[in-house]
């Protein structure tokens, strides 16, 4: 197992202030549909996240009252500072909801112009709203003027390579109120392929003068100093590289706090982490939905143990929670018993 060491002597001081305390040299947990339910922010926010985002909800479905949309607005006090985030394209219907969500006791508001799928684009939201920039700065408006919590933004760099919009739009987002934007630095028709051009961080930020999140290609504690290092960002936001994998949240703390590259977690912490989000999720989401819902997350917590695939093939098949807890420490048992060298490595290599 990798050895705590010091990567470099250089020191990073950013901080961000939304709700009345500065938070030094920010970590953010990025909202992800289907996966940043409650369960998952209790586990990111142990590990270190700063601020946790729940998946986006519907502004539309808040304001009829569905229950779905109510649920996944569920929060713990151990959250804050907790942000939820809406979508939708109407801006009579997002300031309707953002009341909604204030009044749910939530520290942020956050806005979705970045979602890039098709079941949202094609209702003119997230992403979308960078083809009508001025509905998107209409939308803002309304919703900052609706609610006293900060009200924060995530986007993108535009929609395709030939609407590039982000750094004029970002001056005429920030007068109408908005305290932060989190920037995906990839276009619409990118989607998650290709390499985020972290370049427009320093466009952007020359032109505003509120909180900058840097979101995009940061896979590992090196990459969070470099992003703080190369880039003018304030802050950074973590999306696909945390999920199975929270612990990468320790170690970019250890990393951009203290200069060090920290332990991986040793199989012992693997298990015993993948059992209480388990749990976490039968609890917050009942039984059995929150057993059906948490086995996308096997692959990820077992992802490079050895013979990992044999065991997840039986995880994502069973029902009952003493079975699988069961499971995972004979399985646990099996690893510790493999020859330690061959697997230390494989943790390594793969995680």
């Amino acid at each position: 197992m990798q050895n705590n060491n010091i990567i470099d002597k250089n020191i990073i001081n950013k901080k961000i202030n939304l709700t009345g305390n500065d938070i030094l040299n920010p970590v953010l947990l990025a909202p992800m549909e289907g996966i940043t339910d409650l369960p998952f922010r209790i586990i990111c926010k142990k590990m270190g996240a700063d601020i946790v985002f729940s998946e986006f909800i519907a502004s539309e479905a808040l304001i009829r009252d569905a229950k779905k949309s109510f649920d996944k607005m569920k929060f713990t006090e151990e959250e804050r500072p907790i942000a939820v985030q809406i979508f939708g394209n109407n801006p009579y219907a997002m300031s309707e909801a953002a009341k909604i969500v204030e009044n749910a006791g939530v520290d942020i508001l956050d806005l979705n112009f970045g979602c890039w799928v098709r079941k949202v684009v094609q209702h003119l939201s997230g992403a979308a709203l960078l083809k009508t920039p001025k509905k998107m700065i209409e939308i803002t408006k309304a919703v900052v003027d609706a609610v006293k919590i900060p009200v924060t933004l995530k986007t993108r760099i535009g929609w395709n390579p030939d609407s590039k919009i982000i750094d004029t739009l970002a001056p005429e987002l920030e007068a109408t109120g908005i305290k932060m934007i989190s920037l995906h630095c990839r276009t619409r028709d990118m989607g998650m392929s290709g390499n985020a051009d972290w370049s427009y961080i320093d466009k952007v930020k020359d032109k505003i003068s509120i909180p900058l999140i840097l979101n995009g290609d940061i896979k590992t504690a090196i990459d969070a100093r470099k992003a703080f290092l190369t880039t003018n960002c304030d802050g950074i936001m973590i999306g696909r590289a945390v999920v199975g994998y929270p612990f990468l949240f320790r170690e970019v703390r250890q990393a951009i706090d203290n200069n060090i590259i920290t332990e991986k977690p040793n199989i012992d912490e693997r298990i015993d982490t993948c059992i209480e989000h388990l749990k976490l999720s039968i609890e917050y989401n009942d039984f059995p939905k929150g057993l059906y819902e948490f086995r996308k997350h096997y692959s990820g917590y077992l992802k490079g143990l050895h013979n990992a695939s044999i065991y997840r093939q039986k995880l994502v098949l069973m029902n009952e929670l003493n079975e699988i807890i069961d499971l995972l420490n004979t399985y646990r048992d099996f690893l510790l018993s493999y020859d330690n060298e061959n697997q230390l490595q494989i943790l390594d290599n793969n995680s």
